[in-house]
């Protein structure tokens, strides 16, 4: 009897102490008006005093090119299967973005790489992975700096296309060069 009255006071203490005392549910509004902080927790403002010019518009032609990179330049490096040899054929597009983040030394990229759908998860974080350093290695050596550049992998996670035909599948083993 004691022992089963002892489990039960060890349980409710237990679950007394994983209770919070924080309400989420009575987010703090600031009143711009006068500064005040109120907690009621309605969330139904009357707007009262506020109007639709007190919001500041954005501009989004500033922005707009914050992560281009070079004009007309495709992003994608494609690969064969199971491979993370970069194709000549990309050469050029390399060129170019090498040109472009040497010219902007600000500029940083993520290179993104990306499996098809065959082989298991580790496997392909592994080639998207290595994928991801064969494009960082050949802009490291056309002269970018290696602080511009980070290569990441997804894997098979993030397809291009959902197909399983083979036009579908080689659109999902690339390198997507994302500019920040």
């Amino acid at each position: 009897m004691i022992q089963r009255f002892s489990l039960a006071l060890i349980a409710a203490a237990l679950v007394a102490g994983c209770s919070s005392g924080v309400k989420l549910d009575q987010a703090p509004v600031e009143e711009r008006n006068t500064g005040a902080v109120s907690t009621s927790g309605s969330g139904t403002g009357n707007g009262a005093g506020t109007s639709q010019s007190a919001v500041a518009g954005v501009d989004l032609s500033a922005n707009a090119n914050k992560n281009a990179g070079p004009a007309g330049v495709e992003r994608i490096v494609y690969f064969d299967y199971d491979s993370y040899t970069v194709k000549p054929q990309f050469q050029s597009q390399l060129d170019a973005h090498a040109r472009f983040l040497k010219a902007n030394s600000a500029r940083k990229v993520a290179l993104e790489g990306h499996t098809d759908e065959r082989g298991g998860r580790e496997y392909n974080l592994a080639l998207g992975q290595k994928r991801a350093e064969a494009v960082r290695r050949a802009l490291t050596l056309l002269g970018v700096s290696d602080s511009q550049l980070e290569a990441v992998s997804f894997g098979k996670e993030k397809p291009a296309a959902m197909g399983t035909d083979e036009a579908s599948l080689a659109q999902n083993r690339r390198v997507e060069i994302s500019y920040r």
